[in-house]
C-alpha cells in the first residue's frame, strides 16, 4: 500500500523565500558596485593650451588689450555632460576687469570640445609697480593677470541618475607691458 502524500510544510515554502531574498540582496549589491565602479560621475576636465593678446596698447599708465584664451574641456563620463552657468574671468591685482558667459550646451560621453573666448578690456590702470624682469633680454615691466575659468552641469548615467559636475580652471598670465606679448602662463 501506498503512504499518502502530505502537503508541503510551510518550512520549505520559508526557507525558499529566504533563499530568494538573500539571492535578490546580493544582485542589487552587485548592481551597485558595477554601477559605482563603471559610471561613478567624475568632474570634466578643462585644459587651457593658449592665451594671445591680438591688440595691445599702453598710454598715460592705462592699458587696453584684447585677450583670447584657448581651452578644451574633457568628459570623462559615461553620459552626456550637460554645461550651462559657465563664465571666463580676468582678474588683475584680485579686482575683474573681465567677464564673459560660456554659452550652455553639451559634450558628449568620452569626448573633448575645444572652446575659444575673446574679449576686450577697455582701459585698465596699471597696478602698483609692475615687475621687472632682468635676464638676457631685459624685458622691462611685466604685468600679471589671472583668468579663471568655471563650468557647471549635470551629468545623466544610464538615463536614470543625474549629477551635479563643477570644473574650474585658473591661469596666471604674464605680459610684458612695453610689447604686449604674453611670456608664459601657467595653470
Amino acid at each position: 500500500m501506498a503512504k499518502p502524500q502530505r502537503p508541503p510544510s510551510g518550512r520549505t515554502n520559508l526557507a525558499s523565500c529566504v533563499v530568494a531574498t538573500i539571492f535578490l540582496v546580493f544582485l542589487l549589491i552587485i548592481l551597485f558596485i558595477v554601477y559605482f565602479m563603471l559610471f561613478k560621475p567624475q568632474d570634466p576636465k578643462i585644459a587651457v593650451s593658449a592665451v594671445q593678446l591680438p591688440s595691445f596698447s599702453v598710454s598715460n599708465g592705462t592699458v587696453s588689450f584684447a585677450f583670447s584664451q584657448y581651452a578644451s574641456v574633457r568628459n570623462p563620463n559615461r553620459g552626456t555632460f550637460s554645461h550651462y552657468d559657465s563664465s571666463l574671468q580676468l582678474f588683475y591685482y584680485g579686482k575683474q576687469v573681465g567677464f564673459m558667459f560660456v554659452p550652455a550646451g553639451k559634450i558628449d560621453a568620452g569626448r573633448t570640445e575645444y572652446m575659444a573666448a575673446t574679449f576686450t578690456v577697455q582701459s585698465l590702470p596699471l597696478g602698483p609697480g609692475p615687475t621687472t624682469v632682468d635676464g638676457p633680454n631685459r624685458l622691462g615691466p611685466v604685468m600679471e593677470i589671472e583668468s579663471r575659468i568655471e563650468m557647471a552641469g549635470r551629468v545623466r548615467v544610464l538615463h536614470l541618475f543625474s549629477h551635479h559636475v563643477e570644473a574650474k580652471a585658473g591661469c596666471r598670465v604674464a605680459i610684458a607691458v612695453s610689447t604686449g606679448s604674453v611670456l608664459g602662463f601657467q595653470c
